[in-house]
């Protein structure tokens, strides 16, 4: 479980404490041994958070549309492998392709809809990867409570929350990930 998909805003004007957020969740994911596969540009929450994998010993492997490559937000520079898809699908499969979890920070419909599509992978049984939404200045409140609604009211079944985990912080969020980790390690040895 080394690679790490991260989904996060590419806007460069937000309060502080997400870029903050971004930047220590990669430097956790670094020194705790994990790559980050994400967007591939250099804009945003997104570019925070692979600099700081990157700074602190893991490896940056983005993936972007040629469309908006062409738009001159791509970062092959820093990345350690850059992929270009046709489209913004293709970037999704790739991602999820090659990534063994996933993480989002808060964003906008991009990032509702990439890990809106994760959960539902998870919860048809396409993917078992921990899937967590990093809830930074209580970004994810409210979807929490959407989701939560979803549920009583059956529209989704009960114990779908247990598909996703909302971290408090950073940290919550990589030691829930290495729980993950050690506890499919656990698993493996047993056959």
């Amino acid at each position: 479980m080394s690679n790490v998909c991260v989904f996060a805003s590419s806007s460069n004007n937000l309060e502080k404490i997400f870029y903050n957020d971004a930047s220590e969740l990669g430097r956790l994911l670094g020194t705790n041994g994990y790559n980050i596969v994400y967007g591939g540009s250099r804009l945003g929450m997104m570019y925070v958070c692979a600099s700081a994998v990157k700074a602190n010993g893991g490896s940056i492997i983005g993936i972007m549309p040629q469309k908006l490559y062409d738009f001159g937000v791509g970062n092959p520079e820093d990345c350690d492998e850059f992929i270009l898809t046709s489209g913004m699908r293709e970037r999704k499969a790739k991602m999820d392709e090659i990534s063994n979890a996933v993480i989002a920070l808060a964003g906008g419909f991009g990032t509702l809809e990439e890990i809106s599509e994760m959960i539902v992978q998870k919860q048809l049984g396409y993917n078992n990867k921990p899937i967590i939404l990093l809830n930074t200045n209580g970004f994810y409140d409210d979807l929490k409570t959407f989701f939560d609604k979803m549920i009583s009211q059956n529209f989704a079944k009960s114990g779908s929350e247990k598909l996703y985990y909302i971290a408090s912080n950073p940290n919550d969020a990589i030691e829930y990930l290495n729980h993950y980790k050690a506890a499919k390690i656990e698993v493996a040895s047993k056959f």
